[in-house]
């Protein structure tokens, strides 16, 4: 293959810098579990972007960071109101219905956003012992289709939920490429907003591996620990995932990172766009560019270039940018998707 994969920013290397802070941390022992100064120090950078009453627990992955945040706020009975296309629903082998044992109830969504209306429509059987009851609201940011929730609309799913006595639940695997894209701070999305948990991501932002789990409502966080040990998700070497989250918070890298990601995705779609027979279906919001070809362009460029085909009724593709991804890369890809054409 002659560029990087457009296939998942899961797929793009270790960002220099963390993988040398990880290193720097290889130096003899310290206490296991997060009892050591590298996790205390990563804890203390979270506080500083979300706040000194924000509760922090360091996970593995992604579904591993929303199953316990969901399961802080979710009993067996109960049900949870997502899109049809999240994470939780699409992506993660009923790992939220397994642990959880409750529910989740969609709504369809054509641009990966879930509206106040969408969460109405499962509101009508409160009460009613035969059905489980809503319990909590899990949305996306950014989506599943790279687009992204303004502040307001945060703000407006948070009041109404809240009203009815729910939760917000915000899967934040690519919360950074969304605040690249605002031009707001981390707290302004989440905390302010309303959000009571949210799933921090960092792997797809340059970390070897590592997500955190950050609650901001007192009535959840209490729990945490204890799910987050059940659930496998303690590490013993916390070291290795507490210095990649307090690297990647200092100096901006993460959100470096995330700028470089949106803008290359930005380049990739603006040239696409100019090709004939070919359409974006989403607005380009962060690192992420859909956009539907021909059929035979998509089996060609699969020869040599490695993409998601997210929806083939409508020849939709997808392409992810990672903060390694360059403009050498992009023109790459752009430049067979000219061959492709004859």
């Amino acid at each position: 293959m002659t560029t990087k994969m457009f296939a998942s920013d899961n797929n793009s290397g270790i960002h220099p810098a963390i993988m040398e802070t990880i290193a720097r941390a290889n130096d003899g022992h310290v206490p296991a579990y997060g009892g050591d100064h590298y996790t205390t120090a990563a804890i203390k950078k979270f506080k500083e972007y979300f706040g000194e009453e924000s509760e922090v627990e360091l996970v593995f992955n992604g579904t591993g960071a929303n199953v316990t945040g969901l399961q802080a706020m979710v009993r067996s009975h109960q049900a949870i109101i997502c899109t049809d296309g999240a994470h939780i629903n699409s992506d993660e082998g009923g790992a939220a219905e397994g642990f959880i044992g409750g529910k989740l109830l969609t709504v369809a969504s054509e641009d990966g956003k879930l509206t106040i209306e969408g969460i109405r429509r499962h509101l009508h059987n409160i009460g009613n012992q035969q059905r489980s009851q809503p319990k909590a609201v899990s949305i996306s940011q950014c989506t599943e289709y790279g687009t992204v929730y303004t502040i307001e609309e945060i703000k407006e799913i948070t009041s109404f939920a809240h009203a009815y006595g729910l939760y917000v639940h915000m899967d934040g695997a690519r919360l950074s490429n969304a605040a690249a894209h605002l031009g707001c701070s981390l707290a302004e999305m989440t905390v302010d907003a309303g959000i009571d948990m949210l799933a921090f991501g960092g792997t797809k932002n340059g970390l070897m591996m590592g997500e955190a789990v950050v609650c901001f409502n007192h009535e959840l966080a209490s729990e945490l620990k204890y799910i987050r040990k059940q659930g496998m998700q303690l590490g013993s070497k916390m070291r290795f995932l507490a210095v990649q989250f307090e690297r990647l918070l200092t100096d901006d890298l993460w959100l470096d990172n995330a700028r470089h990601a949106n803008r290359m995705a930005g380049q990739l779609a603006e040239s696409l766009a100019e090709l004939p027979g070919i359409s974006l279906t989403q607005p380009v919001e962060s690192n992420a560019v859909f956009v539907s070809l021909p059929k035979a362009q998509i089996e060609k460029l699969q020869e040599k270039h490695s993409f998601a085909v997210w929806n083939e009724g409508k020849d939709e593709i997808r392409l992810v940018c990672s903060f390694d991804t360059s403009r050498e890369d992009v023109e790459n890809f752009l430049a067979d998707v000219r061959k492709s054409f004859s």
